[in-house]
């Protein structure tokens, strides 16, 4: 079985489990006492799961993953066999491989900010994660209101993929680290149609929607 190592609160670990329920996978959850303990930074955790300190991380029975985005990608290609989240389709994946992109830039600014806000990191330029925030929430609502205009509703393909699972917890978060989307209709409404696909589970901070 899948040992997921796993903080609730994280919005790269909410991706590893929201992958996992929709495909269907059992796990088991080890939980990282992220914070306050910081126990993904301890000699233990560094030694033996995780050199960079980081979380998530899995390990499928002795096969050790870590990288939220890297950890959708094989989760999609062993267990999807529709092949709905990862298509076999080469410009498909180049498209989600740059969608990976932007969630990496994401996190680095809109997840820094909540990081600040929330668990008191103080080490960021805070204004200069909102600010980057802003430009990549710009990004995102600029294509995704073209993409609109054509009649689609995804960041890429014509139906979710884990493109949109990597760039949606910290976008969905955002408001916690003092970014607000008034400003993006588009991936606001991106944001909430994401949030009611079918069994979606949410975290702390985004609930999963009630039934129809």
């Amino acid at each position: 079985m899948i040992r997921l190592y796993d903080y609730p609160l994280s919005g790269n670990c909410f991706k590893v489990r929201q992958m996992l329920a929709w495909l269907g996978v059992d796990y088991q959850s080890v939980p990282v006492d992220f914070h306050p303990g910081r126990e993904h930074k301890s000699a233990t955790f560094l030694a033996h799961v995780n050199p960079l300190g980081q979380l998530p991380v899995i390990d499928d029975d002795g096969f050790v993953l870590r990288d939220a985005q890297a950890i959708l990608v094989y989760l999609a290609s062993r267990h999807d066999t529709q092949g709905r989240w990862y298509p076999d389709d080469a410009r498909l994946r180049g498209q989600i491989a740059m969608w990976f992109a932007t969630a990496d830039e994401i996190t680095r600014t809109a997840s820094a900010a909540r990081l600040h806000d929330v668990f008191g990191y103080e080490h960021f330029d805070i204004e200069a994660c909102r600010r980057g925030a802003h430009a990549v929430f710009r990004r995102l609502d600029d294509h995704l209101a073209e993409r609109a205009s054509d009649g689609l509703q995804w960041l890429a393909g014509p139906h979710a993929t884990v493109a949109d699972l990597a760039c949606f917890p910290y976008v969905a978060l955002a408001g916690e680290g003092g970014i607000s989307l008034d400003e993006y209709p588009a991936l606001r409404r991106w944001a909430w149609d994401f949030g009611h696909l079918p069994g979606f589970i949410g975290m702390s901070g985004i609930f999963a929607a009630g039934p129809a």
